[in-house]
């Protein structure tokens, strides 16, 4: 696929900045979206330099609306490539006395909002949009009308005690666009789900435990692009990390918990607390 005009959320920073740059070339459009403006200006400064043709819009992709009008620019051209990335985490707090630990209703839903409900604020819109588009000849007997790929998490195949909210918005997102595929793929539109490990980005750095499988951002952007062209439903790195993430999860919940539960990674008050 010839990618003109790329659509991606969560830009300022991480993974969303360094796809970003990555596909910065001339003639390529980049239509560039996240809340935080200074960090979009300087996402913006790199892949001007690279020839690209970039358009920013700062807004949190909660808003409905706001995403709609987005996803509605460039009107009077098609839309190859859309990259949903933007993101936030965090985990349950300290323990109590007793050895429970919860998130605050607060971040549980501010974690749905943002991972779940913003991600499809941004895939719906554009999925209709795809739909009417003509299909496109991108290689030996294949025609496309574009494509969609959402970052998931290997937290998503999982039931980690340590990041529940974090855990099933992830797994949401996943098991969305693989099954979605199946059908989307027909006219044209595939779609992919990137289930990796930590990435080294500013939203893990203040992680205070080890993380399993991380991969720097370049090596994060390798995989997925490479996953693109493959057309990969899930775009999965590390492979071990995620294997073995599969096999946990059909262990009864016990042994599973046994295991998770004297791990350090995510342990309660270990990750950052979204108010915080």
């Amino acid at each position: 696929m010839t990618y003109g005009t790329i659509f991606i959320t969560g830009a300022a920073s991480g993974i969303g900045r360094a796809l970003a740059v990555a596909l910065s070339a001339p003639g390529r459009q980049l239509h560039l979206a996240d809340c935080q403006q200074s960090g979009l200006d300087e996402t913006a400064a790199t892949c001007k330099a690279k020839g690209a043709e970039t358009h920013l819009t700062c807004l949190d992709v909660t808003d409905q609306n706001a995403m709609t009008q987005w996803c509605a620019q460039a009107a009077d051209r098609p839309i190859d490539l859309l990259l949903v990335c933007a993101g936030v985490t965090g985990g349950v707090d300290a323990c109590e006395k007793d050895g429970a630990a919860f998130e605050t209703p607060e971040q549980i839903r501010h974690m749905m909002a943002v991972n779940l409900n913003g991600a499809l604020n941004a895939i719906l819109p554009m999925m209709t949009r795809m739909r009417a588009q003509p299909l496109r000849k991108t290689g030996h007997l294949t025609r496309q009308r574009g494509q969609i790929c959402a970052i998931a998490s290997v937290a998503g195949l999982v039931s980690y005690p340590g990041t529940p909210s974090y855990s099933a918005s992830k797994a949401a997102l996943d098991r969305f666009l693989v099954a979605s595929g199946a059908y989307s793929r027909k006219a044209g539109i595939h779609l992919s789900s990137v289930c990796c490990s930590f990435v080294d980005t500013p939203m893990v750095a203040q992680n205070c435990f080890p993380m399993p499988g991380l991969s720097s951002v370049e090596r994060a952007v390798t995989h997925i692009l490479r996953g693109l062209k493959r057309r990969r439903r899930r775009i999965i790195f590390p492979a071990w990390l995620v294997l073995g993430s599969r096999f946990m999860d059909v262990l009864p919940i016990w042994l599973a918990e046994a295991y998770y539960i004297h791990q350090p990674t995510g342990r309660p008050g270990s990750m950052p607390r979204l108010d915080q």
